[in-house]
């Protein structure tokens, strides 16, 4: 029998989902974070979790995780001291950056500039200089990179970056300062900027190598203490980690190139929703991923989860593909208060997280969360995790009574605006990557998860008049599922930079058949199969003049058929869609890239017994919530004995191990073939 592990590690919980290939079997199970070192929390679900399926560590293959280690190194301050060797002249080019200042109209009066990831003074310039085609333009000298180095030794960084001008085209100056490096500095990891991003702009290219300089020894310890602490449980199986764009990397590759997993731990949410919505015939979906610290959304049309190039945590924007996930500070450990300047009630960012998390978990928390607000009004049955969590309702009620006391208001109401506060708020994200990026939130699904998805998925999904709002199966679970269930997946870039009236399809074609190569051999040297590697293609094309360029996805059939021309009409096709309007300027061909992907896991769902509509068999109890304004009837049901067809009434709760689904009011959920929980309105406008 072969075996797969998902981890992903989130703020509250590490969830754990462990598939058995042969006939698609699971097993689930929920610990505690320990943000300390999110190790630990793996290891006790670990065995946990194997002991639930009756297996020994030695029978899986390969766990599979997501991770927020270089997330929270990043946002933390907490990445190491970058030393920086750049070309003559050029210094400040960390310091300089670009002139971009986010916010509105004079936002540069209070906009803090970041400190730079690597300080002027680690900051060291050497001798020599590459041409914009590639060639020497001055040779390099050893005893000046030697001094260079001995003063960066001297200022006791603990990785050092690379990146001198051009290198993209031609880093053999980059590969002799690494040698000199590795003599000089032993144990101290070096990145070179031409292996890192081999793509123009220099800025761009030295922020992501300094980046992926500033996490190595953060990820590179944290992955080879997970991979000793498994090997000595007898787990013997491969460790890969889930990449920002939602593919898999081998955990050697990541110590590597860890600039990578910066967004990891929301990327496993996206690909799980994607193998729910295969399996339930649901193409277009808005992701709802509510964790204990935050909530992470991001839209997935026609199948396919939209990705970015740039990856973007907190200030940090680098250049690195990562899925198109938006971050808001809602979860269930967001922390309710009323400030005495305004006397308005506030919910978030700030969150109770693990330690000492909400009220209701008894771990010595004060104030007052979201979840606590869900135990006060009765979302929220007071035994989770299947009756191993219980939850204090008096303590929580008497934290959400300090609330309603601040605004004169009773304790539902207090609780029910916290509840309304924080849907807005994922509300105002789903429309971040919805409406303002042109789609119809109408046209699409609202898919909760995490571990309180579903209890809110019900209330934004009519915010946005999205429906169905869609409960998955394991819903607390599913970015462990996503993490079990995506293939390894590399990329390579190649700066072009040439107008398209220059470029030959055969030349074109060339660079990217050699590009396909080296990505496929990435692939195989991990192990996969070459008939199980498929590569696609894109080029980045732009009007001359232009400082952004569009990417196209291209087939190298299309180059042979239709040649330069079919790529920059496609070109002019896709600008006029996204702005309207096409320029009688020259094309410009930027940059190419290659991207190699394994086969996913075929794993179909396991269908559920046909039920007959009455989910009766699955009533545990009569309840009572706060809903519409009034105390109601409600039913309280177990997930585990809902069949298909089954017709669920609202206001009624669904409890399972990892998650509690809501049921408002005026709507009604149905158990689809595969066990998801699709809600929709009783009676529809």
């Amino acid at each position: 029998m072969s075996y797969r592990l998902g981890v992903d590690v989130g703020g509250t919980f590490t969830d754990l989902l462990l598939l058995r290939e042969e006939d698609g079997a699971f097993w689930r199970h929920k610990t505690p974070s320990t943000p300390h070192d999110s190790s630990e929390g793996i290891l006790a679900g670990f065995g946990v979790i194997c002991a639930k399926a009756g297996i020994a560590p030695g029978d899986i293959d390969v766990l599979l995780h997501g991770t927020t280690v270089a997330t929270n190194a990043i946002l933390e301050g907490k990445g190491a001291r970058v030393g920086l060797i750049v070309t003559e002249g050029y210094r400040q080019i960390m310091q300089i950056a670009r002139s971009f200042v986010p916010g509105g109209l004079a936002g540069w009066i209070v906009w803090p500039k970041p400190e730079p990831l690597a300080a002027l003074e680690d900051t060291f310039e050497i001798q020599g200089r590459m041409s914009a085609h590639g060639e020497e333009l001055r040779p390099i000298d050893d005893a000046n990179i030697r001094a260079a180095l001995e003063a960066v030794k001297a200022q006791g960084v603990e990785a050092l970056t690379v990146s001198l001008m051009n290198a993209y085209l031609n880093g053999s100056h980059e590969t002799r300062v690494g040698e000199l490096a590795a003599e000089i500095l032993p144990g101290v990891p070096v990145s070179l900027s031409h292996e890192v991003l081999p793509e123009m702009q220099e800025y761009e290219r030295t922020l992501t190598t300094v980046a992926n300089a500033a996490v190595r020894p953060v990820v590179g310890r944290y992955v080879r203490s997970l991979r000793a602490k498994l090997r000595e449980t007898g787990m013997n199986g491969r460790l890969a980690l889930l990449r920002s764009d939602g593919g898999l990397m081998s955990s050697e590759a990541s110590e590597e190139h860890p600039v990578a997993l910066l967004m990891s731990g929301p990327a496993g949410g996206v690909t799980g929703a994607l193998w729910v919505g295969r399996n339930a015939g649901i193409r277009n979906i808005l992701t709802l991923d509510v964790g204990g610290t935050s909530t992470d959304v991001a839209l997935i049309e026609n199948l396919e989860a939209r990705r970015v190039r740039t990856t973007e945590v907190g200030s940090l924007s680098v250049r690195a593909s990562a899925l198109d996930v938006k971050t808001v500070g809602a979860g269930g450990g967001s922390i309710a208060y009323v400030p005495e300047l305004t006397g308005a009630l506030r919910v978030g960012p700030r969150s109770a997280g693990a330690v000492p998390g909400p009220v209701a978990y008894g771990k010595g928390g004060t104030e007052p969360t979201v979840t606590d607000a869900n135990v006060v009004l009765g979302y929220l049955p007071e035994a989770l995790l299947g009756g191993t969590f219980n939850l204090d309702r008096r303590s929580a009620e008497a934290a959400v009574q300090t609330i309603a006391d601040k605004l004169g208001i009773g304790l539902y109401q207090a609780a029910r605006g916290i509840i309304d506060i924080v849907n807005e708020n994922m509300f105002g994200a789903l429309r971040m990557i919805s409406v303002q990026q042109g789609y119809d939130p109408r046209d699409f699904a609202v898919m909760g998860f995490g571990g309180a998805g579903p209890l809110h998925v019900n209330a934004v999904a009519r915010l946005m008049g999205s429906w169905p709002a869609i409960s998955p199966v394991s819903p607390g679970v599913l970015c462990a599922l996503g993490d079990a269930t995506t293939q390894m997946r590399t990329e390579i870039a190649r700066s072009f930079s040439r107008h398209a009236a220059q470029t030959s399809a055969a030349e074109l074609r060339r660079q990217l058949e050699e590009m396909a190569a080296t990505t496929r051999a990435e692939l195989e040297n991990e192990g996969i199969a070459p008939e199980e590697i498929t590569v696609t293609f894109e080029v980045d094309v732009r009007y001359s003049g232009q400082a952004f360029e569009v990417p196209i996805a291209v087939t190298l059939e299309q180059i042979d058929g239709a040649g330069v021309d079919g790529l920059t009409a496609r070109f002019d096709d896709e600008h006029r869609r996204l702005f309207t309007f096409n320029m009688a300027s020259p094309h410009e061909i930027v940059n190419l890239r290659a991207v190699a992907v394994g086969q996913p896991l075929d794993l179909p769902a396991a269908a559920l017994p046909q039920g007959d509509g009455d989910p009766s068999a699955a009533k545990l109890r009569d309840h009572e919530l706060w809903i519409d304004g009034e105390l109601r009837r409600a039913v309280i049901y177990d997930r585990a004995k809902l069949r298909a067809g089954d017709l669920i009434p609202g206001p009624a709760v669904i409890i399972e191990m990892d998650s509690t689904t809501l049921v408002e009011a005026d709507c009604s959920g149905v158990v689809d073939a595969v066990g998801n929980i699709l809600i929709n309105p009783t009676n529809p406008a």
